[in-house]
């Protein structure tokens, strides 16, 4: 057995004392003193504590956010220097790439090369925005009035952006909230997952050792009921972007309209993977296993219904079961373990359920995956499974697991599949496996999602837009399609005679 990874000097100090929040450039409490503990879901054990923000915080947030905004020095910052904070951001993390990796293995389970793979999307999310400020710009408009009328538009930040992010990859979550709408000139209020905490506090901290002005970033911790709440209900928040469950983005919603707050979603999935009997065999079991057993299974993308032409579909299904075999569950700090731990004890309870529930409704619940069970028995561990007989009607086929559990469906033609794969009410991620290139495309335009991958999965960029369709969401992150959602039009007519 391989020899635990040892915790970095620099996570071993940071974990030893309570952490703080991050509100005007300082490091706070809570005003009302309370605080929580966040937990390594590998071992079930507290790691620290954090602040339990309330109304009183998020209001204090808001304020100095709103004060860097209208009267502080960011209206008058100029684009090279956000520009410059961003790429500096950008070397500080890459500065500690070592210790922020351990620090998302720690908090969140995910081991340690997944976590490092999170951590260096994270600089490249931020050197892409930092290439963005001294590029948004307006046009000139073409004058159809009579007269001489000067017609242009500005492209002008929002405000103040209230910023939700999910447990599932914090750190990167937490960079693709303040890459963007910081490029674009706007202040962020971010409010962590109360499951995963401690890299927004790390993260603030190379924030205020990179010289952003006070206020312009300023990282809470909280739970969603309370300060989330209170986040996406304030009037002095502009916008509101938020990242998790559909049940909760409706909510968010619901409370953004009491001042008609622009609003972002990215919201749940339950995405279909299309396995043709022509595709690369090889290349198709490795796709489906990683689409839905990477990050165990606690992705919003995550391709957790597969369909697979009958023809194959009897081997397919053996097959995948044998490959995910070869995952090995355990604690992230374990160099071997391929799958760490579910985030927490509820989401193990979830997973559970649903797993029972697949029993329940006829399906054949066939799991791989193996692990030392010492080393399992005390956290949050689920191994790979694959749902066999499942139908699209089933609640296993219809709502989100979020957890590395596949529910496999066989199929007879290429409409059939389609009708399928839209049968939902999400559209977030799609993937198609096939040789034929002619099938590849007419598929993935038929899919209603907003993301497709043929021939792999779960490849996402600083790049690339990214969101959903139907219940998926609203809006996009990601490329040229975030600063439309962090930006506002300005029309501006001139009388030149």
């Amino acid at each position: 057995m391989a020899t635990m990874t040892a915790l970095n000097s620099k996570v071993a100090e940071f974990t030893s004392t309570p952490k703080q929040m991050f509100i005007d450039g300082k490091f706070v409490d809570a005003l009302s003193g309370k605080r929580f503990a966040t937990y390594n879901p590998a071992t079930g054990e507290s790691i620290t504590t954090v602040p339990e923000a309330g109304k009183e915080d998020v209001d204090l947030a808001v304020q100095v956010a709103r004060k860097a905004f209208d009267g502080g020095p960011w209206p008058k910052t100029k684009p090279a220097e956000r520009s410059r904070l961003l790429h500096k951001l950008a070397d500080l993390i890459e500065e500690n790439i070592e210790e922020l990796t351990q620090m998302e293995t720690l908090d969140n389970g995910v081991p340690l090369e997944g976590a490092k793979n999170f951590v260096m999307a994270s600089v490249g999310h931020l050197r892409y925005y930092a290439g963005w400020p001294s590029i948004i710009k307006g046009d000139t408009v073409p004058n159809n009035i009579p007269g001489e009328l000067f017609n242009y538009t500005r492209r002008e930040p929002i405000g103040v952006c209230g910023q939700i992010i999910p447990w599932n990859s914090p750190i990167i979550n937490a960079v693709m909230k303040i890459a963007a709408p910081v490029a674009c000139g706007n202040t962020v209020v971010l409010k962590t997952a109360e499951q995963t905490p401690l890299s927004g506090v790390r993260l603030a901290e190379l924030i205020q050792e990179a010289g952003f002005p006070d206020g312009v970033v300023n990282i809470i911790s909280g739970f969603g009921s309370t300060a989330g709440a209170a986040l996406t209900e304030h009037l002095g928040v502009d916008k509101i972007a938020f990242t998790g469950s559909t049940e909760v983005g409706k909510e968010v919603m619901r409370s953004s309209a009491v001042n008609v707050k622009k609003v972002s979603l990215e919201l749940g999935g339950k995405s279909a993977n299309i396995i043709f009997a022509d595709a690369d065999y090889d290349q198709a079991i490795a796709n489906a296993a990683n689409a839905i057993f990477w990050n165990s299974g606690q992705v919003c993308c995550a391709g957790s219904r597969l369909f697979v032409e009958r023809k194959i579909y009897d081997r397919f299904v053996s097959d995948l079961v044998e490959y995910s075999k070869n995952f090995r569950v355990g604690n992230g700090f374990n160099p071997e373990s391929v799958l760490g731990p579910l985030v927490s004890k509820e989401q193990l309870e979830r997973v559970n359920r649903y797993r029972d529930l697949a029993k329940q409704e006829g399906s054949e619940v066939l799991e791989g995956g193996s692990g030392d069970e010492k080393e399992i028995s005390s956290g949050y561990f689920v191994k790979p499974t694959v749902l066999a007989n499942v139908t699209n009607d089933m609640c296993v086929a219809q709502e989100e697991i979020f957890g590395p559990v596949v529910g496999a469906l066989p199929f007879e033609t290429i409409d059939e599949v389609v009708e399928l794969a839209n049968q939902t009410q999400y559209g977030l991620g799609g993937g198609v496996c096939t040789t034929d290139v002619r099938k590849a495309h007419r598929v993935a335009h038929a899919m209603r999602t907003g993301n497709v991958w043929v021939n792999t999965y779960n490849v996402i960029d600083a790049t690339s837009p990214f969101g959903g369709y139907k219940q998926s969401g609203i809006g996009r992150e990601n490329g040229s399609a975030a600063i439309d959602m962090y930006t506002e039009i300005k029309n501006v007519w001139v009388n030149l005679d």
